[in-house]
């Protein structure tokens, strides 16, 4: 069988969970992206079966035409959270099983989705590309408040701001970086920050359970380190759930962010794609299933068992190293994978040493990835301490 894979970058949840997964399920892979050498150069040792194709990915048409001049498709994927409409059209062009598209694009348009939440209000404002940032002084926003890019994602210019003189400051930075971004800026939504995982086939929705986020100091929104939740409590998961079933949500794999405050659920955002930055790695592991094959399984349109069969009592962490200011890495720990009392350890880098960097303020920042997984949090959070406090690393200006 043919399946057809979309991508930007290369990625971990691809190389480590999706094409192991489709060698495993016996499928034909054809890579389609805009950036064919960095696939090329990751796959070439360990991949080498996949078929890298170079195509305008962004653009549903060219890759409804790169597909139909190829191989008659049996599938067609993508974990990108920039592609998931795009893929969507793409499938519904050739009658295979999609998300819907109307929902990829509810989900990954943030103005879009507080539109369709109409009740889940939240205050704020949409500057459309190229429109004027001065034409928010009268926009009616409470302070502080959040921008962020209308379509961004792993909180790349996302800032809280205090005033409308730094609100507009700050869409002036952006812009400047992103000539014509679409933007919004949205109240500041108190509360922990929470993700619930979930797979689905367009018929049944199993939740996976979630994570507890640590976050950067504010104005920024960094992901310093995640905590395993087995389940959330049934209100709030009933909640997310119900938001979910709104944006219509409920085939393949979601990733849903939410804040908890008082008891009530808000949503943040929501990636309809797998969760990443390892966590999907350490998801499969810790929960003992098949998850990356259950998820390419759904885009053949196979159901989903009703008991995923996943395994209870596992505790997990992980945490992402950040750098602290610009500069060139000269020395960092390498790959490492170990057990300490029971607990099992896994670090990955994120930056390769020579290569220099400015300092983001985003999830760009992370040096390496360390993820710890066992029974118990406490001996987890200890171990996963330990080791980390015995790494290094080295940035020169």
């Amino acid at each position: 069988m043919q399946m057809y894979v979309l991508a930007l970058n290369p990625t971990d949840s691809v190389t480590e969970g999706f094409l192991p997964a489709a060698r495993r399920l016996g499928l034909r892979v054809t890579l389609l992206t805009d950036q064919p050498g960095a696939h090329r150069e990751r796959y070439r040792r360990i991949h080498p079966a996949v078929e890298i194709l170079e195509c305008e990915v962004r653009d549903f048409h060219a890759v409804i035409s790169r597909i139909s001049a190829h191989r008659r498709p049996d599938a067609v994927f993508s974990n990108s959270d920039h592609l998931q409409t795009q893929t969507a059209l793409a499938a519904a062009y050739f009658g295979l099983p999609a998300k819907d598209w109307r929902a990829a694009l509810r989900t990954k348009d943030k103005a879009q989705m507080r539109r369709a939440l109409a009740a889940e209000p939240v205050r704020s404002a949409e500057l459309a590309a190229h429109q004027d940032p001065a034409g928010l002084r009268t926009a009616d926003l409470p302070y502080p408040c959040v921008v962020k890019p209308r379509e961004g994602v792993a909180s790349e210019d996302v800032i809280l701001v205090e005033s409308p003189a730094e609100l507009l400051r700050q869409c002036a930075r952006i812009r400047a970086r992103r000539p014509g971004a679409a933007l919004v800026i949205e109240e500041f939504l108190p509360g922990e920050l929470h993700t619930l995982e979930t797979l689905g086939d367009g018929r049944r929705l199993h939740p996976l359970g979630g994570f507890h986020t640590e976050l950067s100091p504010l104005p920024y929104f960094i992901e310093e380190r995640m905590t395993f939740v087995a389940a959330h409590p049934e209100p709030v998961a009933a909640q997310v759930l119900a938001r979910l079933d709104e944006l219509g949500v409920g085939f393949g794999a979601c990733h849903t962010e939410f804040v908890v405050h008082d008891g009530h659920a808000r949503l943040i955002e929501v990636n309809y794609r797998a969760i990443g930055d390892q966590c999907d790695l350490l998801l499969a592991e810790l929960l003992g299933i098949p998850l990356f094959d259950h998820i390419l399984r759904t885009h053949l349109g196979e159901p989903l068992p009703a008991d995923l069969g996943a395994r209870a009592g596992g505790a997990a962490r992980l945490a992402y190293p950040l750098a602290d200011r610009a500069g060139t890495l000269t020395a960092a720990p390498g790959p490492a994978d170990l057990t300490v009392d029971g607990v099992r350890l896994t670090y990955r880098p994120a930056r390769p040493i020579g290569e220099r960097h400015e300092l983001y303020r985003t999830n760009r920042d992370f040096l390496g990835i360390a993820r710890a997984t066992g029974t118990d949090q406490r001996t987890v959070d200890q171990a996963l301490d330990a080791f980390l406090a015995g790494l290094s690393w080295e940035i020169t200006p």
